[in-house]
């Protein structure tokens, strides 16, 4: 794959707009046809012609080639979230009375898509915890059409045999959909190891400045004409084109961004390890990562996430913790150049038991790395630590 052209020229198609180094951004909504019969012909193929940027925009369109490409798909549709762009996934998919095994522990919206919204039109789900694809060979029935796997998820980095179930469902006439936010196309590339279609939340990593809310849905174009002129069109989530004008923008430093974060988690990831009031750290390169064998064979490469499950008595120390991080943004979401620290206590209400019977521990911060000095980042964690 030849990164420097796929995020610095790919599509942009400098000829047709007089050299522009910057991409053009196309803020119209309406295109023009100086006939009725080319208008007729636009009518026709709007997956591929513009006619309306509700369908189609040459903005989009080269954000679109790009991501597909990064992923070694066909195609590429882009949506207002990460969310619309995994729903619009999974609708296209399924219909009444199928059914679908989804990963144990996926993104909150995926799990709300799959458990509280589908089942009222007849659509049931699976969740299955495993990293063997014989985990999810006992959850299929003869009315499952899909399989969805966010590998690793977003908490505690829980990854699937993508390879495995991929070969599993294709034996079985299954569809599968990868969430790949975490890795990025740069660490792990699903379509190759055989999954058909590949999500992302693209706010995260692929845009990267924390300024834009997108997604994205990459495989088969005869799979994405389908999720095109349903879901797409239909529920018409999609993404601006100022917006994906910004998304070309961030990518243009995907792979320095993503150099600089590994390189950052590592270093700050070991002296967490070595933290004696931290009692876990998750991490799909953590020195005690169950899963490190299936790391080495799916992932070329680390992301910044890490999560750590505080050594403390109760929920006002891990309130006190993450009071004192000054580096650290406390924040929803990831992937930005920013550093970020999400604690899980912050989504319960006041007098919750730090560790329930069933969910994650209370006492769980979820950091994102981003670009700053990682001695900074680590001086802030033990100044915060001191508050326990």
């Amino acid at each position: 794959m030849d990164l420097s052209y796929i995020l610095n020229h790919l599509g942009e198609d400098r000829d047709r707009y007089h050299g522009a180094v910057v991409p053009p951004l196309v803020q119209s909504s309406i295109f023009a046809f100086p006939t009725v019969a080319q208008m007729r012909a636009g009518f026709r193929d709007e997956y591929a012609g513009h006619v309306y940027t509700r369908g189609n925009n040459p903005t989009v369109a080269m954000l679109r080639a790009k991501l597909a490409a990064l992923e070694g798909a066909e195609d590429c549709l882009v949506f207002g979230s990460g969310a619309a762009a995994i729903a619009a996934g999974v609708i296209a998919c399924v219909g009444q009375g199928d059914h679908v095994v989804c990963a144990a522990r996926p993104y909150s919206w995926t799990r709300s898509l799959l458990q509280d919204f589908l089942p009222r039109f007849g659509v049931e789900a699976r969740f299955v915890d495993g990293g063997e694809a014989a985990s999810f060979e006992a959850a299929l029935t003869e009315r499952t059409r899909l399989i969805v796997l966010e590998s690793p998820n977003s908490m505690t980095f829980e990854q699937q045999d993508l390879a495995g179930i991929a070969a599993l469902a294709r034996r079985r006439g299954i569809r599968t959909l990868c969430d790949n936010s975490h890795a990025t196309p740069l660490n792990q590339s699903p379509i190759a190891l055989g999954i058909d279609l590949v999500a992302h939340s693209a706010t995260k990593y692929l845009n990267g400045h924390s300024d834009v809310v997108a997604g994205a849905l990459c495989g088969p174009a005869s799979l994405l004409r389908g999720v095109f002129k349903g879901p797409y069109m239909t529920l018409g989530a999609i993404l601006s084109p100022h917006d994906a004008w910004l998304m070309l923008r961030g990518l243009r430093t995907l792979e320095i961004r993503m150099e600089r974060v590994a390189a950052s988690t590592r270093t700050v990831l070991t002296w967490l390890e070595a933290q004696p009031r931290i009692r876990r750290v998750w991490s799909p390169q953590a020195a005690d990562n169950p899963q490190l064998g299936l790391s080495a064979r799916q992932l070329r490469g680390a992301s910044g996430l890490v999560t750590i499950d505080l050594d403390a008595a109760d929920v006002a120390a891990v309130e006190r913790f993450c009071d004192g991080l000054t580096r650290f943004l406390m924040t929803v979401s990831w992937g930005g150049y920013e550093s970020l620290a999400f604690p899980v206590c912050a989504v319960f209400p006041p007098g919750t038991p730090l560790r329930p019977a069933k969910g994650l521990a209370l006492s769980l911060v979820r950091l994102s790395i981003g670009l700053e000095d990682p001695q900074v980042l680590i001086d802030d964690l033990a100044r915060a630590l001191a508050r326990l």
